[in-house]
């Protein structure tokens, strides 16, 4: 599980930045014959490539955009491409609404538990010295403070590690990733966006996993040797390729390289919380609230491809599913 963190912020709880830090891309610079292992792993999930897919049944069409949290350099084209998808649409649902994300920092300034140890022992006393030396340098190299550092729960501590420190540090300046802005046109064209999901059960997802797994996750992301800025790069390089499937099974590989003895059970387990049961918590609010209706959706990429993705689990429930084009 070692860089699903870096893939957490891909896919989960929209976190705004701006994405302009160079890297090498880890994929193509893996040997021939493991990057093509890699590629046909990938190929053979389903709906494996693209961003833009139209799902219909009978008076029904769901438009489905698969975002990437972070600004980048083709974030405003991409929003512009997007208007007249979300002009033409009735209701316009995102993993969390923009109301809700205000709320949401409403909640955590109110109620710092939700991401931060409020009672009891506190990071450096739980990870010991050297471990607690460490993690407060990766951090401070994210732009984070030791003090805030020492107080996050162990989980979200290691999901920053997964984000590397020049694309953490752009997120501290800028705030107006696409979601938000799809959220915001939406508002401005009388279409306020709607909610998938309540922000409070993925902020607390992992609240009751036992704390020292919580703290060998941490200790796990020490183990991997590659740079957390090169990841953030394939991820954002490949994103723009619209190969989606093949930034998920790059995650599984690295994490499964270098994640330890329970590595399988800990990727299945991440994958279950983080996408698969989201997923299908997702269909459920739109097959309760939005058939016969057209909607524009728009989550993370990474919800999209897959057996328990967002497209296979419309096409199950007998809608036809349609890649369209999407440039820029």
């Amino acid at each position: 599980m070692i860089r699903i963190f870096a893939f957490f912020l891909f896919v989960s709880l929209p976190v705004a930045g701006f994405a302009r830090c160079d890297g090498t891309d880890l994929i193509e610079a893996l040997p021939d014959a493991d990057r093509a292992a890699l590629m046909d792993r990938a190929e053979a999930t389903a709906y494996p490539q693209g961003l833009l897919w139209q799902a219909t049944r009978d008076d029904t069409a769901i438009t489905i955009f698969g975002t990437y949290h972070f600004e980048h350099d083709h974030t405003a084209q991409h929003l512009t491409n997007l208007k007249p998808l979300i002009d033409h649409a009735d209701m316009v649902y995102l993993e969390v609404s923009n109301d809700d994300q205000k709320q949401l920092q409403r909640d955590l300034a109110n109620d710092p538990s939700l991401m931060f140890i409020t009672k009891g022992d506190t990071l450096p006393d739980l990870l010991g010295e050297e471990d607690w030396q460490r993690l407060a340098e990766e951090l401070h190299a994210r732009a984070i403070p030791g003090f805030m550092a020492a107080k996050f729960k162990p989980f979200w501590a290691a999901m920053m590690l997964g984000v590397g420190p020049c694309e953490s540090k752009s997120a501290m300046k800028s705030d107006n990733g696409i979601d938000k802005q799809i959220g915001e046109y939406a508002a401005s064209v009388g279409k306020p966006s709607r909610s998938l999901e309540d922000y409070r059960k993925l902020l607390t997802l992992f609240d009751s996993f036992p704390q020292e797994e919580q703290l060998d996750m941490i200790r796990l992301m020490f183990a991997w040797p590659g740079n957390a800025d090169d990841m953030s790069y394939t991820l954002r390089q490949r994103y723009l390729a619209q190969e989606i499937a093949l930034i998920w099974e790059f995650s599984r590989q690295i994490s499964l390289e270098f994640g330890g003895p329970d590595a399988t059970a800990d990727f299945a387990l991440f994958e279950d919380q983080l996408l698969i049961r989201r997923n299908h918590g997702w269909i459920d609010v739109l097959m309760q609230d939005a058939l016969g209706q057209r909607v524009f959706l728009a989550v993370g990429a990474a919800h999209l491809p897959g057996e328990h993705g967002v497209l296979q689990l419309l096409e199950d429930q007998g809608f036809k599913i349609a890649r369209l084009p999407f440039n820029g």
